[in-house]
């Protein structure tokens, strides 16, 4: 199931369980995983761009391994906020996902992307990371921003309660 709004996706995550926050690139996907308090997030894997079904079965058995509740998805908007050609490739590949038997009980919210790779990009410069490594990981690390961003609304929108 979708949400287009991280209340209602709030509102449907048991207790105790985390979240995958995926960057959505058109050769890989950054994973990144939450802790279970929604608190944190971490960059996991890059997982290498195949056919849908082949990258859908490797998600799905991330998914179990980490025993993930739900899906923060990157959205990559223009700067000006409207949606282009890779905002509808991500949006249609949120459908597909949610459309296999084994992503039916994962729900799946979008969070706003951008600037998410130049932040990674910026904290593994900072780092002091070879190109070579953060050619590797900066899928996976801009996926913990996306996440952590998500997390951070979570707890507010928590705190408001």
């Amino acid at each position: 199931m979708i949400f287009g709004d991280l209340d209602d996706f709030a509102g449907d995550l048991p207790p105790m369980r985390g979240l995958f926050g995926l960057d959505l690139g058109t050769k890989t996907i950054g994973v990144a995983l939450s802790d279970r308090l929604l608190t944190s997030a971490s960059a996991l894997e890059t997982v290498k761009r195949k056919k849908f079904g082949l990258d859908a079965d490797a998600l799905a058995a991330l998914i179990a391994k980490h025993e993930v509740c739900g899906i923060i998805l990157g959205l990559p908007r223009n700067m000006d906020g409207s949606e282009g050609p890779r905002a509808q490739a991500t949006r249609a590949f949120a459908l597909n996902l949610s459309r296999r038997p084994d992503f039916a009980e994962v729900p799946i919210a979008f969070w706003d992307e951008r600037l998410s790779t130049v932040a990674a990009e910026r904290a593994l410069i900072e780092a002091d990371t070879t190109r070579k490594r953060r050619s590797e990981v900066i899928d996976a690390v801009a996926a913990s921003y996306i996440l952590q961003g998500a997390l951070d609304r979570l707890r507010h929108l928590r705190a408001a309660i």
